[in-house]
């Protein structure tokens, strides 16, 4: 895994050797083994006219020797390629390139990259199975290739101004360009408050854009074209009706078995040491199942623990799981204080606002795991895949609430729960601000019912709390959630499930563990978004998906027997971060450094009165604000790092 970077402009003036070193400095966690720097010229088969220089930072996972060193080039040095990733399948492509007369200097991926383009231009992509996000310049056509994977796994941003393109791993690369100007965008600000992140294609910068997943764009003669190269396919005869329940199920298991089996045993290929996050869930249980089938050794597996929090600490089911396939299983327990000191090292990783707290454990887990190994697999994806999260349960409950009648749920059932506090403190007030939340998203259409279980800030608490905002203005997360429901619109858990994974899981989830993960030098793989396994994963209905109430029913059921039988229907837990609580005590001091009445109407970007009203009730705790606390939070200290 790697850091990649570059720029192209379209004028005589060449490109700074300092710049580059100054973007691959920016990210050096991503490549702590080695640096290299390419810029044209004529001497390189350009004429001149177009200025093209790539930086790499290396983290060596395959071919660990100086062959491996990027950017790379062909034979004839007339295309170069700075790539970031891993695709799982080149030893395979490159037989076939050998064949076809081809000759490497290396046994890197890198290179197939390079010869599968001499043969296929930019339809190489179709071929790769992997993470991957690239640029590949051809000084003879002056065409510049820039690519991301299908799911999205790995990042990469992009600026164009119309004659200087620039590209990058990480924002804050891109900003060491003084040609690039800092902007905020309103509207980006807006996405984050919604969803705690920042959906593709938007960054928090104006003129700055992610390049969306399972995309490319091909730069040439000051025309920037973008292409989707790949999207998840729609069901084939395999789920049409027709066939019985039980004849579903049983296609399914053995189809999804062999699938993700095939995933996990590509993913094991490496010239370090590797092993495995185990948190004790469902999805990284099957991964560490499937691991010990096709190593020869023990896995090594990687758990943390609460000490302080036994409610919410699972190293039991991960010790279980690690005890039955004889792993080398490293656990740490961690106090509150732990995860209280990284905090700063977490959100200083951010280039943009970022605010799903569970980054934190991940930060964490990423740092001690990397003591042991370089590569980890884990299990993100199953839930998006398989309907893992209590929020795939709404619309399954929406339909029987609906049946009871009207006036018992508005006069009585409503009644009642507004009148209840709720709080993430205490277990059963929890439970209420679920109820509370439950209630809300069966309002409204489908749309309008979907984004209600996931905004943080609700359409009306943005508009009052935004100082720039217009009530007359497009409700744009709805527009964004209803941009991403029409695939699958037959089939209403899998066209959620859709929009899961083509939004919050590169958006959220992968970001997430990218960041943390690299931020420790710390390659992460994920067997569940091997693009054949999400292929089969929207194949299957998802009444196999979620079945009378049990979430994850298919995936269960196909690997049951190679788990401990506690696992089988135990629910959906993940990281619990009392923020909450720790607002009200450790980190309460954040709110009077971050929230102040001076500071935020000097920034101007914010209304007091607001962020004031969800502080009181934050205190008194009547209802839990702490989340939208917190993404103010987020906001106000990536603020401070870019802005002041």
């Amino acid at each position: 895994m790697c850091g990649i970077c570059g720029k192209l402009h379209y004028n005589s003036a060449p490109i700074e050797n300092g710049l580059m070193e100054r973007m691959c400095r920016s990210f050096a966690c991503r490549g702590p083994d080695d640096e290299g720097i390419y810029i044209s010229g004529q001497a390189n088969g350009g004429s001149g006219r177009v200025q093209v220089a790539f930086g790499h930072r290396r983290l060596s996972i395959i071919d660990l020797s100086t062959a491996g060193h990027q950017p790379m080039s062909n034979e004839t040095d007339t295309l170069w390629v700075t790539y970031n990733g891993e695709i799982y399948n080149f030893r395979e492509l490159k037989s076939r390139l050998i064949k076809n007369g081809h000759r490497f200097k290396s046994d890197t991926d890198t290179e197939v990259i390079l010869h599968l383009y001499e043969e296929a231009g930019t339809g190489a992509v179709q071929k790769f199975n992997g993470m991957f996000a690239f640029a590949l310049w051809n000084s003879q056509k002056e065409q510049l290739w820039v690519c991301r994977d299908r799911l999205g796994i790995k990042p990469l941003v992009y600026y164009w101004d119309g004659k200087h393109f620039a590209f990058a791993s990480e924002i804050k690369a891109l900003l060491c360009d003084p040609l690039i100007p800092k902007e905020l965008d309103f509207e980006a600000l807006e996405l984050y408050l919604a969803f705690s992140y920042i959906p593709a294609p938007h960054t928090i910068f104006k003129g700055i854009k992610k390049l969306e997943p399972g995309h490319f764009l091909v730069l040439k003669d000051e025309e920037l074209t973008i292409e989707k190269y790949w999207d998840i396919p729609p069901r084939n005869s395999l789920a049409e009706a027709g066939k019985s329940f039980n004849d579903q199920r049983r296609i399914f298991k053995d189809l999804l078995y062999r699938t993700l089996s095939q995933a996990v045993e590509k993913r094991l290929l490496a010239d370090v040491p590797l092993g495995a996050f185990l948190s004790g869930g469902i999805d990284s249980s099957v991964i560490v199942a499937l691991m010990s089938q096709h190593s020869s050794k023990p896995v090594q597996t990687f758990s943390i623990g609460f000490k302080e929090a036994s409610l919410y600490d699972e190293t039991h089911y991960a010790r279980e799981v690690a005890q039955l396939y004889n792993t080398d299983h490293h656990e740490f327990k961690l106090t509150h204080r732990d995860m209280l000191d990284v905090f700063p090292e977490v959100l200083s990783t951010f280039d943009e606002p970022f605010a799903d707290s569970s980054a934190i454990p991940t930060y964490i887990v990423s740092r001690e795991t990397r003591r042991h190994v370089t590569v980890a697999l884990s299990g993100d994806g199953g839930d998006e895949l398989f309907a893992g999260y209590r929020s795939y349960l709404g619309e399954y409950w929406y339909r029987r609430y609906r049946m009871v009648p009207g006036f018992i749920r508005k006069g009585l059932i409503e009644a009642l729960v507004r009148m209840v506090p709720d709080s993430r403190d205490v277990r059963v007030l929890e439970y209420v601000r679920r109820l509370k939340k439950f209630i809300r998203s069966t309002k409204g259409s489908f749309p309008e019912r979907v984004l209600a279980l996931k905004e943080i800030f609700s359409r009306d608490v943005r508009r009052k709390i935004l100082s720039r905002s217009d009530p007359a203005d497009k409700d744009l997360p709805l527009q964004h959630i209803k941009g991403l429901l029409g695939r699958f619109a037959a089939d209403r858990l899998n066209c959620v499930l859709y929009a899961d994974v083509k939004d919050s899981l590169p958006g959220d989830m992968l970001t997430k563990v990218d960041w943390m993960s690299m931020k420790n030098s710390l390659e992460v793989r994920v067997p569940f978004l091997d693009y054949q396994v999400v292929e089969l994963a929207f194949q299957i209905p998802g009444a196999l998906k979620l079945y009378r109430g049990e979430t994850k029913y298919i995936l269960k059921e196909t690997f049951k027997d190679l788990l401990p039988k506690t696992l089988h229907h135990r629910p959906k837990a993940g990281f619990e971060i009392p923020i909450s609580r720790w607002l009200k005590t450790d980190l309460k001091f954040l709110l009077d450094q971050y929230l102040d009445v001076d500071r935020i109407k000097n920034q101007g970007i914010f209304n007091y009165g607001v962020i004031e009203d969800l502080v009181r009730k934050h205190e008194t705790s009547r209802t839990d604000t702490s989340w939208m606390l917190w993404n103010l939070i987020v906001f106000q200290y990536w603020h401070d790092e870019y802005f002041l």
